[in-house]
């Protein structure tokens, strides 16, 4: 077993920083030209709907194969073996109900984002004002997920360890320094390129990352020539937990012997985590939005074909990295680097290369490893700062307080101001959650994306009784259940490592005020959602029944789409 947590080379720091500052530069001249090529709010929330399917479907594929995907997974898996593999079915299996469901309904209804479909036949400054909430909310969920990775990478390729310095910095300096840096990077981005320029880095992203990925499975099964179940085995072995390693239940459904209670409540978070991942893709904003950039709804549905393909394959590909980082880096030494595992990826890129070609390969590895990380972490937080200051501006201030009479001009302004807000507020509360798995963080954005978004979504499409009410309800009811939990639940507080007595939630130790038993709040969120929604519509004696005939033809047929 090759141990990754050493001292990082001067060398492998140099070809680092040389290949990011390459990545860097080749999207920033990306994001000029399409600044060039931005002269309309169509243009800029929706990249002139110009883009293939292909085209589309890799960007989707791009957005969805974050850090949480390529950093996240990867840890997850080597940490906890068969129960950390559960992320990766759920993320794909969630693409069945984007498609069967939301996909071209959403591109034949709306204009620019996922309230466009919602008021549609209902009040507008209610549920716009709702969405945007819910919108910003789900975003900033989903970037904290994306920031913390950038910081552990960061604090992995200058090799800075905890109580370890580099050019004056410590380790948590680092990586406060790469969640900066991301931040900076996704403000550009999208203030500068809106859509069309956003786009354009996430296909390129997407080709990196897929090479990045395959390239380094290729090498993992090659040195066990390509006998998987050699490296399960070995995978087994190294992790310390043995056959159990491979089985569910290491994590996820843990059997608590002498209390029946623990191991309701762990089976449950299984139940809870499986529900918030299939449900929240068709809720996630910075997915939906996507689905205005093509040109008609058969476009859409490719774009969702061609994002299944590609991410299913890459689902593949992080098992084999998950398990090859417990064969070959250790438990130990990925704990050490990063106590969530979140560099566990990169630490076997830099094992691979120098057991096979010495430490120049492995830093030259670990280099361009690295800069696909980086790729798909810069990728989605400008997906995902985009979506939401496009409903800030779009949904709130030219609908809400301008009262459709702002120009679209002041709107792309507005829409400029909202994302450097947006990446602000981010950046302050990434620097709070670098402890936890970023795979984690995502959950937790899914099960928020589904709770407050999916039902209004989802009802105004099929229900014709729906109204404003059950819009403003459901929405806010979800969203206020979903966030509220997770406040209450061992993720902010009251989970400590037995053996360290350190803090697994986002407070420190001897901070307990946890009553819901969850940690994933999806399994009783998502139902109270719909709850709300229903019964709100209930309720009120609003009904337009022209106004859902008209919706559900355009839905349906793509009259009158935009």
């Amino acid at each position: 077993m090759i141990l990754a947590a050493e001292t990082v080379s001067t060398g492998s720091r140099v070809a680092t920083v040389v290949m990011f500052l390459l990545l860097v530069g080749a999207t920033l001249a990306i994001t000029v030209w399409a600044n060039r090529r931005t002269r309309s709010a169509t243009d800029f929330y929706a990249g002139g709907r110009g883009f293939s399917g292909l085209q589309n479907g890799m960007a989707i594929g791009s957005d969805y194969m974050s850090a949480a995907s390529f950093l996240g997974i990867a840890g997850m898996i080597s940490l906890f073996g068969y129960d950390g593999f559960l992320y990766s079915i759920g993320f794909l299996v969630a693409w069945l109900v984007a498609l069967l469901l939301v996909a071209e309904l959403l591109r034949n209804s709306g204009r620019f984002t996922m309230a466009d479909v919602v008021s549609y036949r209902m009040r507008q400054r209610p549920v716009r004002t709702a969405a945007a909430v819910s919108t910003v909310t789900v975003s900033v969920f989903y970037l904290l997920a994306q920031m913390v990775g950038a910081g552990a990478l960061i604090a992995l390729l200058l090799g800075i360890r905890s109580g370890e310095t580099f050019l004056g910095m410590s380790a948590d300096q680092a990586k406060i320094g790469g969640i900066i840096v991301v931040g900076v990077l996704m403000i550009v981005y999208v203030t500068l390129g809106g859509m069309k320029g956003t786009t354009w880095v996430q296909i390129i992203k997407a080709g990196v990352l897929m090479s990045g990925a395959a390239l380094l499975s290729v090498l993992v099964l090659a040195l066990y020539g390509f006998n998987f179940g050699s490296l399960m085995s070995d995978a087994a072995e190294a992790s310390g937990h043995g056959q159990q390693f491979l089985e569910p239940g290491l994590n996820y459904g843990v059997e608590v012997p002498g209390d029946p209670w623990a191991t309701l409540w762990s089976k449950l978070d299984l139940l809870s985590l499986g529900i918030a991942l299939v449900l929240g893709t068709a809720g996630l904003p910075h997915i939906l939005v996507r689905f205005y950039t093509v040109p008609d709804a058969k476009s859409a549905r490719n774009s969702v074909n061609w994002a299944i393909g590609l991410i299913g394959v890459f689902y593949l590909l992080t098992l084999v990295l998950g398990f090859g980082a417990a064969a070959i880096v250790g438990r130990d030494a990925i704990l050490a680097q990063n106590e969530a595992g979140n560099t566990a990826a990169p630490q076997l890129a830099r094992s691979v290369g120098e057991s096979i070609g010495g430490g120049p390969l492995g830093a030259v590895l670990l280099a361009f490893i690295a800069a696909a990380a980086f790729a798909a972490i810069l990728s989605t937080v400008a997906g995902l700062t985009l979506a939401s200051s496009s409903s800030l501006a779009h949904d709130f201030y030219a609908n809400v307080v301008r009262r459709g009479r702002s120009s679209e001009k002041e709107e792309v302004r507005v829409a400029r101001v909202a994302a450097l807000s947006i990446g602000a507020v981010a950046i302050v509360l990434a620097i709070f959650a670098q402890t936890l798995n970023v795979a984690f963080l995502v959950g937790l954005a899914f099960a928020v994306a589904a709770s407050g978004n999916l039902p209004a979504l989802l009802l105004n499409l099929f229900w014709k009784r729906f109204n404003t009410a059950g819009a403003v309800a459901g929405i806010y009811g979800g969203l206020l259940a979903a966030v509220g939990l997770v406040i209450f639940s061992p993720v902010v507080s009251g989970k400590v490592d037995e053996e360290t007595g350190e803090s697994l939630s986002l407070l420190p130790a001897g901070v307990d005020f946890a009553w819901f038993p969850l940690e994933n709040p999806g399994l009783v969120s998502i139902p109270f959602g719909f709850l709300c929604a229903i019964v709100g519509t209930l309720l009120s004696r609003e009904r337009d029944a022209d106004k859902h005939a008209a919706l559900e033809v355009r839905s349906l047929t793509g009259a009158g789409a935009y």
